[in-house]
């Protein structure tokens, strides 16, 4: 092993943990507020989407099996779904109608107003992602975006937006993974240890967090 092969990989885990620390220090309150959406939608009965491309494909997977299974507290399964699994539906849409809408497709057939699509990419600018936005808009689901740098074409779409001030796609995918984390475990703390916390804004006595 060579020295050269050290500091690659020191480099690496120093540039993760420099951005980590100053995007969760800027961003604390809306990770949180991002989890406080999450969970109020699942309590009241709705379904959480995800979608993405590449590695945002497998964040999005991996995500909407920590719902449906668990995270780390042992708790009912919550209704998630990736939008990213099924072969034959993005096969069958992408041979008869084109890539751009893999996505957008699903979200019209399985979307319902109150439900919450996320949506991931690194440079928020891909076009399957983007018109599933535009199809979750039309059926009034909650949109929240993560995505990296200013957000490219998605921020102006997005209900709430995680960006993660950086151009490296592998640092920003992890940020991503560990945003999405957090939002595993808060939305089951705000669900199943502090549910208080959630009546009033189920009781409509208390404004909803913005962007």
């Amino acid at each position: 092993m060579t020295e050269k092969v050290l500091t690659l990989i020191t480099e690496h885990a120093e540039a993760g943990a420099e951005l980590r620390r100053r995007f969760f220090a800027a961003h604390a309150r809306l990770v949180a507020s991002a989890a406080l959406r999450m969970a109020l939608s699942l309590a009241r009965g709705n379904k959480l989407l995800f979608c993405g491309n590449g590695g945002s494909a497998a964040d999005a997977q991996h995500l909407a099996a920590e719902f449906v299974n668990r995270f780390i507290l042992d708790r009912p399964p919550l209704p998630a779904l990736a939008l990213t699994t099924d072969s034959s539906i993005l096969t069958a849409i992408g041979n008869d109608f084109g890539f751009d809408l893999v996505f957008s497709k699903q979200v019209q057939a399985l979307g319902n107003p109150g439900d919450m699509l996320v949506a991931l990419s690194t440079s928020g600018n891909s076009a399957n992602v983007l018109r599933a936005i535009e199809a979750a808009r039309e059926r009034s689901l909650f949109v929240l975006g993560l995505t990296g740098g200013a957000g490219g074409a998605m921020a102006p779409l997005c209900d709430m937006l995680i960006a993660v001030d950086d151009a490296r796609t592998p640092l920003i995918q992890e940020i991503h993974i560990a945003v999405g984390h957090l939002l595993c475990g808060l939305t089951d703390y705000y669900l199943f240890e502090n549910v208080a916390e959630l009546r009033p804004y189920l009781e409509g006595g208390a404004s909803l967090p913005g962007c």
